[in-house]
């Protein structure tokens, strides 16, 4: 009889255990590293840290610049949801029908054989920094590498050609702005981004993560 309740109470551990390491685990690790998708200045370095760091190195960009941008963009969450603009999707379909000559360098032949629904891919933003689609196709890459687990590494790349220079010389306003809006900062200091304190938060974290590199 001892040994039969010896045995109840090990199946019974047993089972709690699968529970626990099947069930409960998942969802308290979910809780606290994704806060059902949280974000946060601490969850820029937990989920984004290491890939930072790295492309930072590789493509010679300050590690605080690309931790703020990231805050910026999508607030240092790990589940990404891309963000679809419709308007950037009329247009590249303009370009693609022939009605229109290009848009952002992009020509007809590069989207001639793009259905709807890959223009609709190009027209969407993704990736911690929220990197446009159709940008991929200034890297000769596809849409899939700017939104999986390169997404750092392409959005630095691309970052790196685009701006990169704005950023070795510390014009961190106009990477800022040109990352946003397409362009530097206008000489009139007025921003024309789509959100009047991107900047300003830009810089504010930017001063963040750069205290907490120093540490």
């Amino acid at each position: 009889m001892k040994k039969q309740k010896s045995l109840l109470v090990l199946i019974l551990l047993l089972a709690a255990s699968v529970v626990f390491l099947t069930i409960v685990l998942p969802y308290i690790q979910k809780k606290i590293y994704n806060g059902d998708n949280k974000g946060g200045l601490d969850m820029v370095i937990i989920n984004h840290g290491d890939e930072i760091s790295k492309s930072a190195n590789e493509f010679n960009i300050p590690s605080e610049y690309l931790e703020a941008l990231c805050m910026l963009e999508t607030a240092g969450k790990k589940n990404i949801e891309s963000r679809y603009e419709k308007h950037v999707f009329r247009r590249l379909k303009k370009v693609r029908d022939g009605e229109m000559s290009y848009f952002e360098n992009i020509t007809k032949e590069m989207i001639a054989d793009a259905s709807d629904e890959a223009l609709k891919n190009l027209a969407s933003s993704w990736g911690p920094f929220q990197l446009m689609g159709y940008k991929c196709l200034h890297l000769g890459i596809k849409v899939k590498d700017i939104r999986g687990d390169d997404a750092v590494h392409y959005g630095t790349q691309w970052i790196n050609l685009t701006y990169g220079e704005y950023l070795r010389k510390g014009q961190f306003k106009d990477a800022f702005h040109l990352h946003n809006a397409g362009k530097k900062l206008p000489k009139s200091g007025v921003s024309q981004t789509h959100d009047p304190n991107y900047i300003k938060n830009g810089v504010k974290y930017l001063a963040y993560f750069r205290k907490l590199e120093k540490k």
